[in-house]
């Protein structure tokens, strides 16, 4: 007789599943050695170089010459507000190098000085922006060239008939579009329903020539770029979808800024230390503004800096009329 199949045993730790185990705890000291480690990666990332490098850059050069640092703070700051609203920088920046300066006891510069260093950083903005929203395909050919070519032409002839003018009349362009820029701000107009358009329509060049040269002229003359009236121009009258009309309008804006910057250089109205102080503080404060825009509510933001340069035109007109 074949014996039967032996049951196995059921002692305890035989065949009875084993109930699974939390895995060991790490001691605190591995825990702080890999923090402390993941903090060292990221301090001697580039980005933490560069910050430190700019920052003692700032020290020495306020060292060496505080009016330079107090034009590369001027140049962080204001171009950090205009990239937090997506405004254009001149039109904040201008204002505060000529009256920014008064408040650490030194001179400001005057609208012509003030006008050639902005135009410069309009320049160098206007091409950085430019090649960044090309790569992701917001620039649109028909528009740059329709507004480009006429606003170029307008702009430098603005550069150089700029140096011909007085004070007094570069200021009161500047107060008046300034004005714009403040109404503009504070009606806070929304273009949700141009957002979902494709493409952009055919720009007569009938309407752009004259848009171009007179837009050109103007801010070539107080060295601003013109995008806060080229946007709402293409958004609200052409149909130009947003983002399309923001990267055209970058590229636009680089060609009228070199344009202008050369009518200005021509008739010796940059001063070249100046312009590349602006330069250096406007660079990584756009970037940061922008940044920072999409976490904070910019159209409240928006309504705020509108006051502010409402109340610096006021300002410069009053200092007009008292003339």
């Amino acid at each position: 007789m074949m014996p039967g199949p032996v049951s196995p045993p059921n002692g305890p730790g035989r065949d009875a599943p084993v109930p699974d185990r939390p895995p060991p705890r790490q001691p605190r000291r591995l825990h702080a050695r890999a923090g402390m480690s993941l903090l060292l990666d990221a301090a001697s990332g580039p980005v933490p170089a560069l910050f430190a490098a700019w920052m003692a850059g700032l020290v020495l050069t306020s060292v060496q010459s505080p009016m330079l640092a107090v034009l590369i703070g001027i140049g962080f700051i204001g171009a950090f507000l205009a990239g937090l609203v997506g405004i254009g920088g001149a039109i904040v920046l201008l204002p505060m190098v000529i009256y920014g300066p008064h408040l650490f006891g030194l001179p400001g510069l005057d609208i012509h000085a003030a006008s050639g260093v902005t135009m410069v950083q309009v320049a160098v903005a206007g091409v950085t922006g430019m090649l960044a929203h090309r790569r992701i395909g917001n620039v649109d050919t028909r528009l740059v060239v329709s507004f480009g070519g006429s606003m170029a032409v307008g702009s430098l002839a603005g550069g150089l008939s700029s140096g011909l003018l007085q004070d007094a009349h570069l200021s009161a362009i500047f107060a008046t579009l300034a004005a714009v820029a403040a109404a503009l701000m504070l009606a806070g107009r929304r273009t949700a329903l141009v957002e979902d358009s494709v493409g952009a329509p055919h720009v007569p060049r009938a309407a752009a020539v004259p848009v171009g040269l007179v837009v050109g002229l103007l801010m070539g003359s107080v060295g601003a770029g013109g995008g806060f009236l080229l946007v709402p121009i293409m958004v609200y009258a052409l149909g130009v979808p947003v983002r399309v009309a923001v990267g055209s309008t970058l590229a636009i804006v680089a060609a009228s800024g070199v344009a202008g910057g050369l009518g200005k250089a021509i008739t010796g109205q940059i001063d070249w230390y100046f312009a590349l102080a602006l330069v250096v503080g406007a660079l990584p404060g756009a970037h940061a503004g922008a940044r920072l825009s999409r976490r904070v509510p910019a159209a409240q933001l928006a309504r705020l800096l509108g006051a502010l340069i409402a109340l610096i035109a006021a300002r410069m007109w009053w200092d007009l009329l008292r003339l």
